[in-house]
């Protein structure tokens, strides 16, 4: 199912990463910039939850917009993290907490597929958490003013990326734990 409407939809996702660094380099004013920027990450962003639950709802769900959906999603945090350590506005430590984890991790559910174990590392509440915190962080950081007046989203992405580097570690060690057992079983044979 390579044309079905929630593919789609993650492909836009992919060709769109261009368009949101693209608006960083357009002859505009920072916080029309900025503004530009938060929109088309908050939309990309939603257009995750929502192509999955098109998916189900339209029985469109395939083993390629499984494997698509993540990739998509990864590309977008991490076109989003570059341009925020480009700007200032997030620490390059974090951004290699947050890239290298999904690197790691990906790597190993890879393996794990292949040796019949991907059960052992499917998607958990914390990564789920760790990807929520993440989302919100991001646009907070694009923003970089105030909004409604009153909150500072420059300070609170701040938090909010941070708080989201300990969720990634934590995510990663907890996946890593679960696949020790396969680990070392075959590092036995």
């Amino acid at each position: 199912m390579f044309w079905t409407i929630p593919t789609l939809m993650t492909w836009t996702r992919i060709v769109a990463i261009p368009l949101l660094v693209g608006v960083f380099y357009a002859p505009l004013e920072p916080a029309t910039r900025n503004l530009i920027a938060t929109a088309m990450f908050v939309v990309f962003a939603a257009t995750d939850w929502l192509d999955g639950f098109l998916a189900r709802k339209l029985n469109q769900t395939s083993s390629f917009g499984a494997f698509l959906d993540p990739v998509a999603d990864k590309f977008l945090v991490c076109a989003a993290l570059l341009v925020l350590v480009d700007l200032q506005r997030a620490d390059v430590f974090v951004a290699l907490i947050i890239i290298g984890r999904e690197i790691a991790i990906s790597a190993l559910r890879e393996w794990m597929a292949q040796i019949g174990a991907s059960k052992s590392v499917a998607v958990h509440m914390i990564g789920k958490v760790k990807t929520t915190v993440q989302m919100l962080a991001i646009p907070f950081l694009l923003y970089d003013g105030q909004l409604f007046g009153v909150i500072d989203t420059g300070v609170w992405g701040r938090w909010l990326i941070w708080a989201s580097a300990v969720l990634t570690v934590w995510s990663m060690v907890y996946y890593l734990r679960k696949a020790l057992p396969e680990i070392r079983a075959r590092v036995k044979k």
